[in-house]
């Protein structure tokens, strides 16, 4: 089965595990450099249904929200990454700055973030029936991983 999906594909498979009354969890993010802290996310999102589709910002929305030296690793390489995941059921790559469309679209029954994002700032709050917001996992971040590269790599 491949997990990376377009959006009519992935619609149409959500729309046929709703039928069959699965519960549908959404979480996105850029995943660039995985690493514990993102497993940790997967993992507990994952625990809140039955099917975890996980919204992954193309290469040009990573930019805009990280600037120029982002991503690391291409939307392929992380999308492939995010795949092999035992824990993910579908990758789907937006364009867009936030995943309000994906969400709008897709419909999800759960909708996962990181316990940095306060629930008044969670991108499609009121599109899903709920939220669950996962305790990060303390010194992991992509943008840390990426300093410290920086700084013992020269």
């Amino acid at each position: 089965m491949d997990k990376a999906k377009k959006l009519l594909s992935l619609k149409k498979v959500i729309r046929r595990l709703k039928q069959k009354g699965k519960r549908i969890v959404f979480t996105n993010g850029c995943f660039d450099l995985l690493h514990p802290g993102h497993i940790k996310i997967l993992k507990e999102a994952k625990s809140q249904g039955d099917v975890l589709v996980v919204g992954l910002n193309s290469d040009s929305s990573v930019r805009k929200i990280k600037g120029l030296g982002r991503p690391v690793m291409s939307e392929r390489s992380r999308v492939e990454l995010v795949a092999a995941l035992r824990v993910v059921d579908y990758v789907i790559l937006f364009t867009e700055e936030t995943p309000y469309n994906l969400i709008k679209e897709l419909k999800p029954d759960v909708l996962v973030k990181g316990g940095d994002w306060p629930k008044d700032r969670i991108v499609g709050r009121k599109l899903v029936k709920k939220i669950y917001r996962v305790k990060l996992k303390p010194g992991y971040s992509s943008t840390g991983l990426i300093k410290k590269i920086g700084k013992y790599g020269k």
